[in-house]
This record gives structure tokens, sequence and C-alpha cells, in this order.
């Protein structure tokens, strides 16, 4: 028997990930059914290392581009976060509509002044000025300040336009501890039963209208009253302060019609004041209802008997649009008046420089009296809280060209005197828009009610 002899068996070829395979390489394992599956399984794992190799260095590609762009972006976060710490304003009026002359650009303008006249920054970062139209509607307006206060930072609005708008605002701004510096709107609970801490009232209030123009014209004998009242909570408002007013110096109220809000057509109206034989037909409304109402009254010959009309409530923008023909002998309470002294003149060229020409009204000056005043009390509290902010604000008396010694009160209401004027007569005028003549300087303490009294639980 013969002897079986051990061989050692051949050993397969050892392949490199990335080798190139051929039959003559492979020897013996290239001819067999088993040795053909052994090559496909070494290809495959060739293949597979082939891609890795190249999805590696893709991926060390990709890496480097994401490092690279976050590095860029860590860069720019000191920037971004310096724009976002800046401090940023919002002028939230009627750039369209009715209250558009009163407020509107001109509101823009004034705040950019103030802004300017500042120096551009304050606590060392930038102040940043935007604005929207609120198109005279509460929800509308909402929308907006939420999106100002919760996505683009905004400290501050200004302006806001009409009583309503300011109404609805009032609780987003308590909510959010904003700021919000009110000139075009004139309602009393704003800073009555609706105050906020961190809102102030800055040009006038329906309770100040009604002691300075109703009481001017009651005193004068004039005792019988109409009144022509728009149907939204201001004009109940400006309508009730005056009746007030009215009944306690003597005279006597014959009789309302309430018309609805911004309406063209005052005909009705007009004739059932007339038919009430009244000596004063009050207008308890203001904008375009204020200059609809006039012109109409004269149109219908109103005005052409012993009735005086008497506008509770007009803006020297609106005077303007009317004419002295028209509006000659109104009687009217405000808070500034660009033709009284020196420092309004001066400030009043300098914004009709940039108005195209156009003298601002009391709201314009307010809202940079205002902005000003904020500004300065931002700077000295060395914080943009608006609740501290607000409180340096009270602290510190109020001393520009529209107002000297005033006081801003816990409820928001700007102490300060008051101005009744009377329009001149076309003959008496010597300019485009000298309108006014002044009857007298209402003092504050005869205009402003005592701290405490007007519902506002602060």
């Amino acid at each position: 028997m013969r002897s079986a002899t051990w061989q050692e068996p051949a050993r397969r070829p050892r392949l490199s990930p990335d080798h190139r395979h051929d039959a003559s390489e492979l020897g013996p394992w290239s001819s067999s059914p088993s040795s053909n599956i052994g090559l496909t399984r070494r290809r495959s794992i060739a293949r597979l290392s082939s891609v890795r190799k190249r999805m590696g260095t893709t991926s060390a590609r990709i890496t480097g581009i994401a490092c690279a762009v976050l590095f860029t972006c860590a860069a720019l976060l000191p920037v971004h976060a310096q724009q976002e710490d800046g401090l940023k304003l919002g002028v939230l009026n009627d750039l369209s509509g009715a209250f558009a002359d009163l407020g509107g650009k001109g509101s823009i303008i004034a705040a950019q002044m103030a802004i300017d006249d500042f120096g551009g920054s304050v606590l060392g970062k930038p102040i940043t000025l935007v604005s929207a139209d609120s198109q005279n509607k509460p929800d509308i307006a909402s929308g907006i300040a939420r999106r100002w206060f919760d996505v683009d930072k905004v400290d501050a609005i200004l302006d806001p336009v009409p009583s309503s708008v300011a109404l609805g605002l009032q609780e987003l701004v308590r909510e959010r501890k904003k700021m919000m510096i009110i000139a075009s709107s004139g309602l009393a609970d704003l800073t009555g039963k609706h105050c906020s801490g961190t809102t102030f009232q800055w040009a006038y209030d329906t309770s100040v209208l009604a002691k300075g123009t109703a009481a001017t014209v009651a005193k004068s004998g004039l005792k019988n009253w109409y009144f022509l009242t728009a149907d939204v909570a201001f004009g109940h408002s400006l309508a009730n302060e005056s009746k007030a007013v009215v009944t306690a110096n003597g005279g006597k109220i014959v009789g309302e019609a309430r018309h609805p809000y911004l309406t063209s057509d005052f005909s009705s109206f007009l004739l059932q004041a007339q038919a009430a034989q009244a000596d004063v037909i009050a207008l308890a409304n203001s904008g375009t209802d204020t200059t609809n109402s006039i012109k109409q009254a004269i149109e219908f010959g109103v005005t052409s008997g012993k009735a005086r009309l008497v506008a509770m409530l007009a803006f020297v923008t609106d005077i303007k649009s009317l004419g002295l023909e028209r509006s000659q002998g109104l009687l009217l309470t405000e808070s500034f008046y660009w033709d009284l002294t020196d420092e309004t003149r001066a400030w009043s060229k300098r914004f009709a420089e940039r108005s195209g020409g156009a003298m601002p009204s009391m709201a314009h000056a307010a809202i940079y009296s205002g902005t000003t005043h904020y500004l300065k009390a931002i700077a000295a509290a060395a914080t943009k809280d608006a609740e501290v902010v607000a409180e340096k604000m009270r602290a510190t008396p109020i001393n520009d060209f529209m107002i000297q010694n005033g006081q801003a009160r816990k409820d928001g209401r700007i102490v300060h005197d008051f101005y009744l004027f009377e329009v001149k007569a076309p003959a008496e005028s010597k300019g485009p828009w000298d309108l006014y003549k002044l009857v007298r300087r209402i003092p504050a303490a005869e205009v402003t009610p005592p701290e405490g009294s007007t519902g506002c639980k602060l």
C-alpha cells in the first residue's frame, strides 16, 4: 500500500483593495466554479473599498465647507447681536386714510428728526425706525404690533391712531412690557381706566379739549348746545366730557345726533341740529368727519342763522384743508402751533424742509417731543427696559419747544399748558399757514384732572 504524500495546498493570492484583477494573476483560482465565486466576492470587496475612499474624500470636503460656513456665521454673530441689541421704534398710524394729514408720514418725519438730533444711537447702539399703516383697523394694527414685538424686536410704538387702535394695543403693550407714545389719539380712557404704566398720551385728550373749548364758549353766553357725535368710543368720550363742562357752566344740552364713523354724508344729522334751534352745534368727531361736517354745514346754510359751529377737536392740517373762508371764526384747543414762539418757528421750519413745505400739527410736535424725552430717559437709566425707562421719564421734567415745565404722570397723562385759538379770517392771514390767532394760554392746572381721579388703577 502506497503511503499518501501530504502536499501544502496552494494559497490564494493576497489582493490589495484597489488591485486590478485578471486571470493570469489569479492563477489556478481563476478556473473552477468555486474559484470564480471567490473572485466575484473579492471584486465586490474591492469596489466597496474604492467607493468608501471616494465617499471619505467627499465627506471631508463637505465637512470642510460646513466648518467654513459655520466659522463665517460665527464671525457674523457679534454684528447680528449688536443689531438686535439696538433700539427699534415703530410708527404705527394712518398713512392713507382719514387721519393721514394730522399724523401720517409727518409723524415718521418727526420721529426721524428726534433720532437724528439725538445722534442716531443710544447706549452705544443704533436707533432704527420702522413704520406701517394701521388702516384705522384695530385687528390689523394688533397683528402688526405682535409681529413687531415678537419677531422684529421693536421696543416702542409711536402715534397709534385712531383711538380704537390705540386702545386695542394697550393690553398688548402692557403684556409685552413695551413703550407706547400716543400723539394723534385723544380718548381719555387711555390714561383712565385703560391706563398702562408704559404708555404716555403726549398731545391732548378729550377731557382737556372739553375744558378748553367748551368751557370758553359756554362762559361767553351761548347756552343751548346740540352735539353731532361720531358713534365710536372717542366721539362718545369727547361729547360726554364736553356736556359735563357745558352744564357745569350753566348751559343746556338740547339734543344729539350720532353719525356713523368716517361717513361722507352729514345732511340728515345737520338738518336735525338746525331744527333744534341751538346756539351751538358742537362737533364731537375728528379727521375727515370734522372737515366734511364743517363743509356740509356751510353748504346747507346751517350756520347762516344764530347757530355757531364749534369743532371740539381740529388740527392745523384740518384748517388748512378747509381753507379760511370755510373755517374762519372756529374756536379750538391745541397743545402746539407752529407760529407761537421763536423756538416753535425754528423747529417747524426744519420740519417743513423735510415735509415738502407743510407745517407740523400738534401730533407731529408731540411725536418729536415724546421720542426725545424717551431717548433721554434711556440714556439716563442706562437700559431700554420699558418699565425702568418710564419711571425715569416721570422723574424728569419736560422742557422743549413744545412743552415747558411739563410732567409725565403715573397714569400716562402729560401735564402741560394748552392754547385756545380762533381761526383767522382770510384778510387777516399773511401766508398759506398763517391760520390761527391766540385767544389765551390755558394753564395746565385749569384743564388737568387730579391724579387718582381718572379711573387709572396704577
